[in-house]
Formats: C-alpha cells, structure tokens, sequence
C-alpha cells in the first residue's frame, strides 16, 4: 500500500493517506464545480492529520452530511468526511492536493451530483 503525502496550498493542513490511486471522482454539484476538486474516496481510518484538526474550518450544506473540510488561510478544500453506503467513516480526499501525483494518468468518472 502507498503513502501520500498532500496538503493545502499554504501547507497549514498536512495529511498522509494510504492506499492506490485508481481513480478520481469529477463531481458537477454546486459545490464542486466551484472548487473543481477531484475526488479520491478512502475509509477515514486511512487518512491522517500532519497538522492540528483545529488548524481547519468546515463546511456543510444541502442535507449536511458531508463536512467540507478546507484552510481557513488560503481556502484551498484538501478533504471531505462523511459515511460511506455502507455507512462507514469515509473521506473524500482531494487528489489535486497530493504531492507528486500525475493527474493525467488518473482515470476520471464523472458523477452527476447536481441531479441528487
């Protein structure tokens, strides 16, 4: 299994994640076709903070189930939580904000969230 190292843009949020990187989720819901995010979804066990969780600040809307995670310094959005179908702990990781990664060589699926 593989380490990735990633964070904001102005690195006040730092996390490891573990596991491979098949694929990434391109989301077209009002709030991801604003940050343009590339979803990569792990259990939340397989994410860990480098930095303070109180270094974060959180959103929610709609039926406030998935808490948008981003840096109240430079507003980059490195994360998400929420639960899984299965209903277990899960995160929505940002690809984009992993070190090293070729985005091109991901494959992409796109998910119609503006219809849910």
């Amino acid at each position: 299994m593989t380490i990735h190292q990633g964070s904001c843009h102005c690195g006040r949020i730092r996390f490891e994640v573990d596991g491979t990187i098949d694929s990434g989720l391109s989301c077209n819901c009002s709030i991801c076709q604003r940050k343009g995010s590339l979803l990569w979804f792990v259990p939340r066990a397989a994410l860990r903070l480098q930095t303070p969780e109180s270094d974060t600040a959180r959103y929610t809307f709609n039926k406030h189930v998935i808490q948008h995670v981003f840096c109240p310094t430079c507003g980059i959005h490195p994360y998400g939580e929420g639960k899984g179908p299965n209903g277990d702990p899960m995160a929505a990781i940002n690809i984009r904000c992993i070190e090293g990664i070729d985005l091109a060589a991901v494959p992409v699926h796109h998910f119609d969230g503006r219809s849910k």
